[in-house]
């Protein structure tokens, strides 16, 4: 099949909800994609995250093989290995006690928002269910998630959007006060806004929100969609800021590329969704659970330590370019956003790095930058090398 022929196929078939880039993307190795014409690429985008262990990984392929031939599916109705395995090395790594496994962020953060709001109900009855999330954050494209995202150009089209959230200013406790109030269950945060344009909250607010939390028994929850598996250098970026959350989503890059979500819950909410108050048909999924055991296990302590290292000779090699059009970087980790300049726009920055051979993202008005965890110095020199080119 040529380019043309499956861009015409996508044109009939297929809704026309995403801007594609006018590339197709054959097959990977590494942190290197390939074209359908068979041009070379480097990825500085992991499927937006979710390729945390990049293409071609044979432990990870081979692992859901094995598990396809033995069990591909059987239902929450029964008890099965992967999932069960999986959960126990989630909760050791981060410290947290039980773990829900969904199929997606916004599944996992719908289900943050039910704990929340479960957790008070059975405390203190009705009329204490409003969630703060913070401006600028996003978290996710259903209803509810759209809600609580604080970006007014997501509360467009499909009203009436749900009830129950507010918002406050990032970094600013009283912010955080003035929006609280006797119907606040919890307060929903990013530590990193990813699409708000790759932006670290400060550690001390975070500390002192999470002390607020404490003390007035919201639930702190945590938006590790896209921070969590490694790709802050650490494998949630809670661990990073001297916290333990009452409960953390995460997606993206857990299976390294199949469909999967969840979310993690300290002691105090383990209990509060009990048989029949929540589920998920393909929730921990034997064969997802076996690739994501199979990303764990290629992500050990060593391999996400080295994510700070890599994080930081990319960051450094992009503010040594003599550019006009990019400013400065920022970001935790291999997280990182770039600042676009006044007079360039980030969409055409994007589709001019992409026609020359880099995958890039953007957020906010700057470039967003997701590698894969394991990519090689030879692959960020590539990238690094076409930047230079474009930008120049």
């Amino acid at each position: 099949m040529t380019f043309e022929e499956l861009k015409a196929l996508d044109h009939a078939y297929t809704m026309q909800t995403y801007g594609r880039f006018d590339v197709a993307v054959d097959h990977g190795k590494g942190a290197t994609l390939w074209s359908l014409e068979g041009k070379e690429l480097i990825d500085f985008t992991s499927g937006i995250g979710v390729c945390s262990i990049g293409y071609g990984n044979e432990q990870w392929a081979w692992s859901i093989y094995e598990q396809a031939m033995d069990l591909g599916h059987i239902s929450n109705l029964f008890y099965s290995q992967p999932y069960a395995k999986l959960a126990e090395t989630l909760c050791k790594r981060s410290g947290m006690e039980a773990v829900f496994f969904g199929n997606s962020g916004a599944e996992a953060n719908e289900g943050l928002i039910k704990l929340a709001r479960k957790y008070s109900y059975d405390k203190y009855g009705t009329g204490r269910s409003t969630i703060l999330t913070l401006h600028n954050s996003f978290h996710g494209r259903t209803i509810t998630t759209l809600t609580a995202t604080g970006q007014d150009v997501f509360h467009q089209y499909f009203y009436p959007f749900m009830e129950g959230f507010r918002y406050a200013d990032a970094n600013d406790l009283d912010s955080i006060r003035e929006q609280g109030g006797e119907d606040v269950c919890a307060v929903l945060l990013e530590l990193v806004q990813g699409e708000g344009g790759v932006l670290p909250l400060d550690k001390e607010f975070v500390r002192e929100l999470a002390a607020v939390c404490s003390e007035r028994d919201w639930l702190l929850l945590v938006d590790e969609v896209q921070t969590g598996v490694g790709r802050t250098g650490s494998l949630f970026a809670f661990q990073q800021y001297g916290i333990l959350p009452d409960a953390v989503s995460f997606a993206k890059g857990i299976a390294g590329g199949l469909p999967m979500g969840g979310f993690l819950v300290n002691e105090k909410c383990r209990s509060v969704l009990g048989p029949g108050s929540h589920g998920s048909t393909f929730g921990g999924n034997p064969i997802s659970s076996a690739a994501a055991l199979a990303v764990l296990d290629i992500l050990d302590e060593e391999t996400i330590a080295a994510v700070r290292e890599k994080g930081a000779y990319l960051r450094q090699g992009i503010e040594s370019l003599h550019k006009k059009s990019i400013g400065g970087t920022r970001g935790m980790g291999l997280m990182i956003g770039v600042e676009v300049k006044e007079g360039y726009t980030n969409k055409a920055l994007a589709a001019q790095l992409v026609e020359h051979g880099l995958l890039v993202l953007t957020a906010g008005q700057g470039l967003r930058l997701l590698p894969p965890l394991t990519i090689t110095k030879e692959e960020m020199d590539k990238g690094l090398k076409i930047m230079a080119d474009v930008l120049e």
